[in-house]
């Protein structure tokens, strides 16, 4: 082989090296990527099926049902509900007429969460929950309230 032949060999065979590396990073990527869904577009189906995602709105008032550690409840962005199951054991700031964002995966028409966060603060409330209930039409901050106050005897 001449020596132009050999540089040309290893020229390919890095590049090759280098390809595989990047298809291999762009793939962990794409599996990790979670994105969010409000309760409207998982009702819509837009929402991936098979694959995780996560579902944000309001924990609708009166649908908190504990067994243990198994976990009932719906979320709402007052235009859809869906039902959500978790079994763990809840963030001290979950309550029912407050934030919520579940991870998991939509099956049998229930979302089964992996992961439950809650709000931190009365004024926080995740930005992509916030945009949902605003396309609904509705004042966050008012809802969150309201749903607070049906939930009082």
């Amino acid at each position: 082989m001449k020596k132009r032949h050999k540089r040309l060999a290893i020229a390919a065979g890095a590049l090759g090296v280098v390809g595989a590396a990047v298809a291999l990073v762009l793939n962990a990527f794409n599996s990790n990527m979670v994105f969010f869904y409000s309760p409207t577009q998982v009702a819509a189906k837009e929402a991936p099926a098979g694959r995780t995602f996560r579902l944000g709105g309001l924990v609708e008032a009166g649908t908190v049902h504990r067994e243990g550690v198994l976990v009932n409840f719906r979320v709402t962005d007052t235009v859809q509900t869906i039902p959500v199951r978790y079994q763990g054991i809840l963030p001290d700031l979950f309550k029912e007429g407050k934030g919520v964002v579940a991870q998991g995966q939509f099956k049998d028409g229930v979302f089964e969460a992996k992961e439950v966060l809650a709000k931190h603060d009365e004024n926080y409330m995740p930005p992509e929950a916030a945009e949902a209930l605003q396309r609904a039409g509705q004042n966050p901050g008012a809802m969150a309230k309201t749903l607070v106050m049906e939930a009082k005897p």
